[in-house]
């Protein structure tokens, strides 16, 4: 365990925001383009009705983060290492394994996104060449940089604060119904939704709850509160910056929760019961609603959203690969570097063969996204785990409380799983 000596009082600590960053990029990552659409289509089909989930998620995403920030700042390691000091390497590379493979599934989502938008902006370029395109530049920085966490903290910030002020204009505009939002923090489902699992019903498979499986798996994440525990590591904070590392999570789940929700009420506030089928059509079906001026303002948070996930989540997958398997985990190091490249290429290809299906991309990316939370019961339990061992957390072990709420967020993501299982095998059969 880290050295536990306290911070002498006369320490002079720096402005809280200058301490955000982790907890910044991890939400940048979760709310990508998926996530964009996902919210939309929710607010869009249900209305303000499904407000309470969201906060419910962001709260169960809170408890992870912070539990993997704390077991990064006092185990003084990432939770990959302090698992293979414990149970052996190869229980650490299935975990790093696991973590690529989800983030592989969301930038699967997130090209797929990408070639949405292409199609409307720039429909004589085409979607596959402007993957292709986007895909080489980010490979040509990643080999460029020096200092890329650096980097992706400060341009973060800025792209976070654009979406904020691009999205809160957006809402203000659209003059949502008060009423009815503090009516949709009352638990309860929509008509038409329940909680049994998929089937076929003549030949096609039902399953009403995959939005709603795809919202819970791009809000509650746990394979991105999982790295929580690398991103403190990479910063470099020790036992002193304890709580700085809470705070930067509890920062980062509020940003996420915020901008989901901001985008659910204005989409259930001006489009409620019309189709949010892609980017395009979303930002186009706002503009007579809200007007030039606020299409303009939602294509430029749009912009920002699908730039902000696409390489920090290659990034999260590749150095969570080479540090399970036992590599250097800093993202600038060359073999964090090499993986990050494999999980951008086998992105990208699969989004291209996916379109080469003629599949709706919205559909695609929806099934993407609820697919990442087959993987995420194997990373709630590590963290649990991780979080009530006294050997690594001390007299910083999980409370009651902590162990009762993270044992409900493992119990979330094992009935989810379960369904995308089900869904799974239903396609597969």
């Amino acid at each position: 365990m880290a050295d536990s000596t306290p911070t002498s009082n006369n320490e002079k600590r720096p402005p809280w925001w200058r301490s955000i960053g982790p907890a910044l990029i991890t939400a940048c990552v979760v709310f990508g383009p998926g996530s964009l659409l996902i919210s939309s289509n929710v607010g869009a089909k249900h209305g303000y009705e499904l407000l309470w989930m969201l906060i419910m998620t962001g709260i169960l995403m809170g408890i992870y983060m912070t539990t993997a920030a704390r077991i990064g700042v006092v185990g003084g390691a990432t939770p990959c290492t302090l698992v293979a000091e414990r149970l052996g390497r190869v229980v650490a590379a299935v975990i790093g394994i696991n973590l690529c493979l989800i983030c592989t599934a969301f930038q699967f989502s997130n090209n797929l996104a990408v070639a949405a938008a292409a199609e409307t902006l720039v429909p004589k370029v085409g979607a596959q060449w402007v993957l292709f395109g986007l895909n080489g530049l980010i490979i040509i920085f990643l080999f460029a940089a020096k200092q890329i966490y650096r980097f992706l903290e400060r341009s973060m910030k800025f792209m976070v604060g654009v979406i904020l002020v691009c999205f809160l204009l957006n809402l203000v505009l659209a003059k949502p119904d008060l009423a009815g939002i503090i009516k949709g923090f009352i638990p309860g489902l929509p008509e038409g939704l329940s909680l049994g699992l998929p089937k076929k019903v003549e030949g096609s498979i039902q399953d009403p709850m995959l939005l709603i499986a795809s919202l819970l798996g791009t809000t509650f994440s746990v394979a991105a509160a999982f790295f929580q525990g690398n991103l403190v590591r990479e910063k470099g904070w020790t036992i002193k910056d304890y709580k700085n590392g809470i705070g930067d999570s509890i920062a980062g789940v509020c940003i996420l929760t915020g901008i989901s929700a901001v985008i659910m009420i204005t989409t259930a506030t001006v489009i409620l019961g019309k189709p949010a089928d892609d980017i395009g059509v979303l930002a186009q079906s706002l503009q007579p609603l809200l007007g030039s001026t606020a299409h303009i303002i939602f294509c430029v948070g749009l912009l920002a959203v699908a730039m902000n996930p696409f390489l920090i989540n290659a990034m999260i997958g590749g150095s969570m690969l080479a540090d399970g398997i036992g590599k250097p985990a800093k993202m600038g190091d060359p073999w964090s570097r090499r993986f990050t490249v494999l999980v951008l290429l086998v992105g990208m290809v699969v989004a291209m063969l996916a379109l080469r299906t003629g599949e709706r991309p919205v559909k695609l990316i929806i099934f993407g996204q609820a697919l990442t939370v087959i993987g995420n019961p194997l990373m709630a339990a590590t963290l649990l785990w991780l979080a009530n061992r006294k050997d690594i957390m001390g007299d910083r072990r999980n409370t009651l409380l902590l162990n009762i709420l993270g044992g409900v967020g493992l119990l979330v993501v094992i009935f989810m799983a379960i369904r995308v299982l089900c869904l799974l095998v239903l396609k597969l059969s």
